[in-house]
């Protein structure tokens, strides 16, 4: 019911013509009025029907209203927002702040401030653990933070050893890129301690990461090279080392379509098809320079692209709608 009532709203407010034969088809932008800088993560609230953006560069947080098509309000008072997350449990969403390390808690109705947890430095990516009330924080020179949302309160660390980037929770497990230790190291969230690490292959500069939870893999995209790595979450073999676009920075699996969506910085989105346990480009479809922060939702059946201000047009969400 939620995707019909968002495509149809779409078609109403008036939708970018699609290109045929094409597995991504651009359906309609949504300016986001006066943001300068760099766009970084994105999350959603799905009972709502808002878009959360990250507004780094402008310190502020947009409000999207994905069934309105438009942009609903701008929050200020943020320092570099970097990750975001909506936890649906108390109704809440957590801003990780980049610029001084603290964590900004909003109440999700109406975006009242409802505290702020300091981690001490560069909180980045945002994680919902809904299986354990929890919602995870990677900031600093090395660490994951806690959070438990009832309390407002950070209640525990797993030291790692070096900043985290992307990182993703699967089965009790998280697994996390760091590239500062060209790792990607192994959480067990119950020991509250790293347990493992899975191959880089000698790449470097791992940033994003998704999971094939029903194939148990572990998804992660290099910068140096540009390169795709699908790893066996059971045994950590190397399933797959593809090329993909350069400077990525989000990632996320279309399990419907068995379809990958890596967003790149070079200005294109790589949509990759496995089959058999192979994984073959079907298309790199363009977007804008600095583009490479994106979110999937697959409740909506829509990815959402973050396209920063520049050749004469506004900071927008671009969404795509994915074909077959």
């Amino acid at each position: 019911m939620i995707a019909r009532g968002f495509a149809l709203a779409l078609l109403i407010a008036g939708s970018v013509p699609a290109v045929a034969q094409t597995p991504l088809a651009l359906e309609a932008k949504i300016p986001l009025g006066q943001v300068g800088g760099r766009i970084d993560h994105l999350a959603v609230d799905l009972n709502r029907q808002r878009l959360l953006v990250a507004e780094l560069g402008n310190n502020s947080v947009g409000v999207v209203d994905l069934a309105g098509v438009k942009l609903l309000r701008t929050l200020f008072g943020f320092s570099e927002p970097q990750g975001l997350g909506y936890e649906p449990g108390t109704d809440t969403v957590f801003v990780a702040n980049g610029g001084d390390g603290s964590v900004s808690v909003l109440r999700g109705k109406d975006y009242a401030a409802l505290g702020r947890i300091e981690l001490g430095d560069d909180a980045d990516n945002v994680r919902i653990d809904a299986a354990r009330n929890r919602v995870l924080v990677g900031y600093g020179k090395g660490s994951l933070a806690l959070i438990d949302p009832a309390v407002l309160a950070k209640i525990a660390d797993i030291r790692l050893d070096g900043h985290p980037e992307g990182f993703q929770l699967d089965a009790g497990r998280v697994y996390v890129n760091i590239p500062d230790s060209r790792s990607i190291a192994v959480l067990d969230l119950s020991a509250g301690a790293v347990v493992g690490a899975l191959p880089t292959e000698g790449h470097r500069s791992n940033f994003p990461m998704a999971i094939d939870t029903a194939a148990r893999r572990v998804l992660s995209v290099f910068r140096s090279p540009p390169r795709l790595l699908v790893l066996s979450a059971e045994d950590g073999d190397t399933l797959a080392d593809r090329e993909v676009c350069g400077d990525a920075d989000d990632l996320f699996v279309d399990a419907k379509r068995r379809r990958v969506y890596v967003s790149c910085g070079i200005g294109a989105v790589d949509v990759l098809e496995e089959r058999a346990g192979s994984y073959r480009r079907l298309a790199r479809v363009s977007t804008a320079p600095g583009a490479r922060t994106s979110l999937f939702v697959p409740e909506l059946d829509r990815l959402f692209v973050a396209v920063r201000a520049g050749g004469g047009e506004p900071a927008a969400i671009w969404v795509f709608r994915p074909s077959g």
